[in-house]
């Protein structure tokens, strides 16, 4: 037994040489806190009803008689298909599945012969009653694609890569398992979610950086600068007067039961959620840039190592913040066509609820990102140069 122990031992020093002991330890915690979530229940039932299972199935036939237009690509009625289960209880069988139309394209889907559909099946005993059609079956093909994106890191980042795989996987299970069940029971936006951005962003740089100097300085740089996304958030997003129901689908939330839900601390918490990405990435560039010139001129002193922090974090800032631009306002080209196309005055969609809680959304993260670069300098350089000093 002691020979196999030896023996596991010495293949795990040897796959892991050269990686701190306390690395690998503070890891495997987070690997264990992560299998944790994910078998930790979130307290809300599921939508599952009795006597009915999920299935997917198979298009054979497509019966369009009954589904019209009302303009050239909006449909109404109902589309019944033929289709095979391909798993559960009742795979092998056929049966008919209603396809219902709204006249909404982004919820209406349109079903064709030989197509994979997720279904809901309702039955008594053995015997199917009735199916209906959920959408179009897309979980392999998102599981194919995260495979290969997993694969490209691993072969890319090695094992940079496996960490931040898990911090991958860290993040959307607090998302799902903790900040959302949070929120929909009433705890304060704010608090909850500032909280939910501390631990996170904390675990993930010291995961992806090491614990080291260096990711303790790029986590000061980004918690300040989170720090004050918050408060400018608060600001500016009691000044601005708008309302949390300009968030997507918040109206739904509240006739679902949630009346009590604050939407406007919701969209105030989603403002500093939504830059804290953008925030982390730039400490840890500042903060990796100055360990490098520490690393390579051991005798420079505290205020070069912070000058170079600025240089670096001057050219950096000046991407950053229309990446952010670009990623608060891809989702609206749509809509500036619209008003593009309907020769709606500037001024009239400056003053609109949803541009300008977009533009509160831009300049808000931008403010962070701004102050991130000297806080993360300052650190990086005292906190580096403190470690050579000693």
């Amino acid at each position: 037994m002691s020979s196999k122990t030896s023996a596991i031992t010495g293949y795990i020093s040897a796959r892991f040489r050269g990686i701190p002991p306390r690395e690998l330890a503070f890891n495997l915690l987070v690997m264990i806190f992560i299998i944790i979530l994910a078998l930790m229940p979130t307290g809300f039932p599921t939508n599952d009803y009795p006597d009915s299972v999920r299935a997917v199935a198979r298009v054979l036939e497509v019966n369009n008689d009954n589904v019209f237009s009302t303009i050239s690509f909006v449909f109404q009625g109902e589309q019944i298909c033929k289709v095979e289960i391909l798993d559960g209880p009742f795979k092998g069988q056929q049966a008919y599945a209603n396809n219902r139309f709204n006249g909404r394209l982004e919820v209406d889907k349109v079903f064709t012969a030989g197509d994979k559909a997720l279904v809901v099946i309702d039955y008594t005993g053995q015997t199917i009653r009735y199916v209906t059609m959920i959408d179009h079956y897309r979980i392999n093909l998102e599981a194919f694609l995260f495979g290969i994106f997993a694969l490209f890191l691993l072969l890319f980042a090695r094992w940079t890569g496996a960490k931040a795989l898990l911090s991958f996987l860290l993040t959307v299970l607090m998302i799902w398992k903790l900040l959302i069940p949070l929120l929909l029971k009433g705890w304060n936006p704010i608090i909850i979610s500032l909280f939910f951005v501390v631990a996170t962003t904390t675990t993930i740089l010291f995961m992806v950086g090491g614990i080291n100097r260096k990711s303790m300085a790029a986590a000061l740089g980004s918690l300040a600068g989170t720090l004050l996304t918050t408060i400018m958030a608060i600001v500016f997003g009691e000044s601005f007067k708008i309302h949390g129901a300009v968030l997507p689908h918040s109206e739904t939330l509240l006739y679902a039961g949630y009346a009590n839900l604050n939407l406007t601390e919701i969209l105030i918490a989603v403002v500093f959620i939504a830059s804290a990405g953008a925030l982390m990435d730039l400490a840890i560039d500042i903060a990796a840039a100055v360990n490098e010139v520490v690393e390579k001129n051991p005798d420079i002193t505290t205020a070069e190592a912070i000058h170079c922090g600025f240089n670096v974090g001057r050219t950096v800032v000046g991407t950053m913040t229309t990446t952010l631009l670009f990623a608060y306002t891809g989702g609206y080209i749509a809509l500036l066509m619209v008003f593009m196309a309907q020769g709606t005055p500037v001024v009239n969609i400056l003053n609109l609820k949803y541009v300008s809680k977009e533009i509160m959304h831009t300049v808000v993260g931008s403010l962070g990102l701004v102050a991130v670069a000297p806080f993360t300098a300052i650190s990086a350089g005292i906190l580096l140069t403190k470690k050579r000093r000693q």
